[in-house]
C-alpha cells in the first residue's frame, strides 16, 4: 500500500468520534437549542438564559457550528434546517429525547472494555428510572415518528381489522397504523408503568376509540389473542434466543389464521461483517441486557418458521438506521 494511503488518519478519527457526540449530548441537556427558536443570540445572551459561563459556552456553539449544527455570523449563533427540524424539543421531527438516551448510556460504553472481559453489563439491567426512563420512552416515540407514517401506506395492511402492537410502549405504530387505516383497531400490550405514556399519546392523536392498551410482560404474561397482525418491533433485540423463540411462539399463538407477523429489527447480514450500525447496536444489548444481541435475517427467518409462520419474507422498507421488517403467515 502507497504510504500516502498508509496513515491513522481514519483511525483517530474514529477514535476521537465520542469527542463530536459529547458535543451534541451537552447541547441537548443544556437546550441549546430552544432560546434560538425565536432568533439569533450572542454566546454572552445565550449564556444568560441558560446559566452558563459565557466563555465555555461559546466554545461549544462554535463546535456546533463548525458541526453544522449551527450557523454563525460574527458574535450571533442561529439555528439552520437541521437544528430546527430535529433538535427542538417540541419539533414535530425531533430527536432531542433519543439523543439524551444517548447522553445516559454513554459512562456505560466507556466500560464496554469490561463488559467484553465479563460477558455481562456493567450495570444493571433495567436500572432506568425517572428522567431517564422518560427520556427512553420518548426517544423510542421521537424515532418511531420519523418511520411510522411512511410505512402505515407501505405496510400490507389491508383487509385486517385487529392488530396487536407487542411491546409497543407509546404506541406510535399503532396509533399510524390506524390513522391510516379508519377500519383497523389496535391494542398496545406492554408492562403496566408504560401506560401513562401510551394513553398520553393515543390521546394526542384522537384514536382512544381505537387504540387500547393491555398490561403485561410479554415474556410472562398470557397475550391477548384474536388478531389478524401481530406487530414487534425493537423488542427481540433485548432478548436472547430462547426467550426470542418464546415471544415469537406467543406472539403466532395471538395471531387468527391467516393472520401476519411483523418482526421490525436491526438485522445483521447473514455473513456477519455488517451492516455497521446493527453491528454496533449489539455492542450496545450487551452493555445494557443480560442476554441481547442483534441477530441476522437468517437467524430470525429460522425463529419464525420455527413459530409456525410461513411465506416469510423481507420487505422493501429500510429504516434510517438499517433495521428491516420480515413478514410471516399463520399457517
Amino acid at each position: 500500500m502507497a504510504e500516502q494511503t498508509l496513515n491513522p488518519g481514519a483511525i483517530l478519527s474514529l477514535s476521537a468520534g465520542y469527542w463530536r457526540s459529547c458535543a451534541v449530548h451537552a447541547a441537548v441537556m443544556l437546550d441549546v437549542f430552544g432560546p434560538l427558536a425565536q432568533g439569533g443570540l450572542s454566546a454572552k445572551e445565550l449564556a444568560d438564559r441558560l446559566s452558563c459561563d459565557a466563555g465555555a459556552l461559546g466554545r461549544l456553539c462554535t463546535a456546533l457550528a463548525a458541526l453544522k449544527l449551527l450557523d454563525r455570523r460574527g458574535e450571533t449563533f442561529s439555528l439552520n434546517e437541521i437544528s430546527r427540524t430535529f433538535l427542538l424539543k417540541d419539533a414535530p421531527r425531533s430527536i432531542v429525547h433519543i439523543l439524551r438516551h444517548h447522553r445516559h448510556l454513554a459512562p456505560t460504553w466507556t466500560r464496554l472494555d469490561t463488559a467484553v472481559r465479563a460477558g455481562r453489563p456493567p450495570r444493571s439491567s433495567g436500572a432506568w428510572e425517572g428522567e431517564e426512563r422518560e427520556d427512553f420512552l420518548m426517544g423510542m416515540f421521537n424515532l418511531a415518528m420519523g418511520i411510522a407514517p411512511r410505512l402505515a401506506a407501505e405496510l400490507p395492511l389491508s383487509g385486517r381489522k385487529r392488530l396487536l402492537d407487542l411491546g409497543g410502549g407509546p404506541g406510535t405504530y399503532a396509533i399510524h397504523f390506524c390513522l391510516a387505516r379508519p377500519r383497523l383497531s389496535a391494542v398496545i400490550f406492554d408492562l403496566p408503568t408504560t401506560e401513562p405514556v401510551a394513553q398520553k399519546t393515543v390521546a394526542r392523536f384522537g384514536v382512544a376509540d381505537r387504540v387500547g392498551f393491555a398490561p403485561g410482560d410479554y415474556l410472562e404474561d398470557p397475550l391477548p389473542r384474536g388478531f389478524d397482525a401481530v406487530w414487534l418491533s425493537q423488542i427481540l433485540h433485548g432478548e436472547g434466543e430462547a426467550d426470542c423463540r418464546r415471544i415469537l411462539a406467543k406472539a403466532a399463538g395471538a395471531l387468527n389464521p391467516g393472520g401476519l407477523l411483523f418482526v421490525h429489527e436491526f438485522f445483521l447480514d447473514d455473513s456477519l461483517d455488517g451492516p455497521e450500525f446493527p453491528a454496533l447496536f449489539s455492542l450496545n444489548m450487551l452493555l445494557v441486557t443480560e442476554q441481547g444481541r442483534s441477530y441476522a435475517e437468517g437467524e430470525m427467518r429460522a425463529m419464525l418458521a420455527e413459530a409456525g409462520l410461513i411465506d416469510i419474507r423481507r420487505l422493501p422498507f429500510r429504516g434510517p438506521n438499517d433495521s428491516g421488517i420480515l413478514c410471516g403467515v399463520k399457517g
